[in-house]
């Protein structure tokens, strides 16, 4: 029986996801179906929390700030309506849970941004070609 579960959960994640992690702004691209149709549509915010890692029942909470106004979303990250996830950028979060930016206001509520380093790229030198 759990030989079953396991191919069965083998078949339903998804090998494609990014690292996700606390602080990140993502793009979350979701199916939405109205009537007999099909739409994409895109919620970009900030992820505050992340629960059971990568495993089939796994859930990332994404915020945002619409006219002043908090929401957020809980998305199942296995769900056959994700579309895709990107990550727009990463946040320098010091905890695993960011609960605490739904009563922040001004500065507070800004995180700080990682720098991604970059490896500067060797040049090969020209070779003068001779006949």
């Amino acid at each position: 029986m759990t030989k079953k579960l396991n191919t069965y959960n083998l078949s339903q994640s998804k090998k494609d996801l990014p690292n996700i992690r606390s602080g990140d702004t993502v793009k979350i691209s979701q199916k939405i179906k109205e009537g007999d149709k099909e739409r994409i549509q895109d919620f970009i915010g900030l992820v505050i929390a992340k629960k059971h890692g990568n495993e089939l029942g796994g859930t990332i909470t994404v915020r945002k700030i619409i006219s002043g106004v908090g929401v957020e979303r809980i998305f199942p990250v296995h769900s056959p309506t994700i579309v895709k996830i990107e990550i727009i950028g990463e946040g320098k979060a010091r905890r695993a849970k960011l609960y605490y930016l739904r009563t922040a206001k001004g500065k507070r509520a800004k995180l700080k941004r990682k720098e991604k380093i970059k490896v500067p790229v060797e040049e090969k030198p020209e070779i003068p070609e001779t006949e």
